[in-house]
């Protein structure tokens, strides 16, 4: 079982053309539908961190680094987002709404390694629900590439229902490179949930009708 990219490309066209012009800019839905697989068994459920081919460039996702000494410099030179140090974490200590407003304004989270145990103690409560627990960076890593990984990242994720969404492109995107980011989260998936599985794939724009594209075999 495969998906050809070219009916791919050909869909997200159709998707497109069939969607009412907004007054914002619209994202390109995937949605993955699954057959015969169980969500009720935990070992079948993830949600992941996935890289995509070309980056989202009006919805490009908000990156908060937390960092100590040299770290604080170099994250701020990366241009994190937001850049938290030592002293700004132990302020949070019992302000939940400070921390859910922070969890809330930034998608991802990174830390260097000997913060996590105060990230933790004082944040995990609320960042844990939301998968948001900091990735860990180690000191001699280059965190401009780290940051431009999640700049172009999705959370790719099964829960309780039997399908995946996610965003994958926004309208003003070249087609192909929303088809490549599409083709990027399908093979991620079909290497976990083994292809048989995978029943059909919808794309769509926020506010416009669903196009189904069955698997090539079909």
């Amino acid at each position: 079982m495969s998906f050809d990219i070219n009916s791919i490309i050909k869909a997200v066209e159709e998707a497109k053309a069939k969607a009412k012009r907004r007054r914002f800019v619209q994202s390109y839905e995937l949605i993955i539908r699954l057959r015969d697989y169980d969500v009720k068994n935990q070992a079948n459920r993830f949600n992941i961190t996935l890289a995509l081919p070309h980056q989202l460039p009006e919805k490009v996702p908000r990156v908060c680094a937390i960092m100590s000494g040299a770290m604080v410099l170099a994250a701020r030179d990366a241009k994190a987002d937001l850049v938290l140090t030592r002293e700004d974490v132990e302020k949070l200590a019992g302000n939940k709404k400070e921390i859910r407003k922070l969890a809330n304004s930034c998608d991802y989270f990174i830390a260097s390694p000997d913060l996590m145990v105060l990230i933790g103690r004082v944040m995990g409560q609320i960042l844990g629900p939301r998968n948001k627990m900091p990735e860990v960076v180690q000191p001699n890593a280059d965190i401009k590439a780290v940051i431009e990984r999640l700049r172009r990242s999705v959370r790719v994720r099964i829960k309780d229902q039997p399908q995946i969404q996610c965003r994958v492109g926004t309208e003003s995107m070249d087609p192909k490179a929303v088809a490549e980011n599409i083709m990027a989260v399908l093979d991620e998936v079909i290497r976990r949930v083994s292809p048989e599985h995978v029943d059909s794939i919808v794309i769509k724009l926020t506010m416009g009708p669903p196009i189904v594209v069955k698997p090539a075999s079909e």
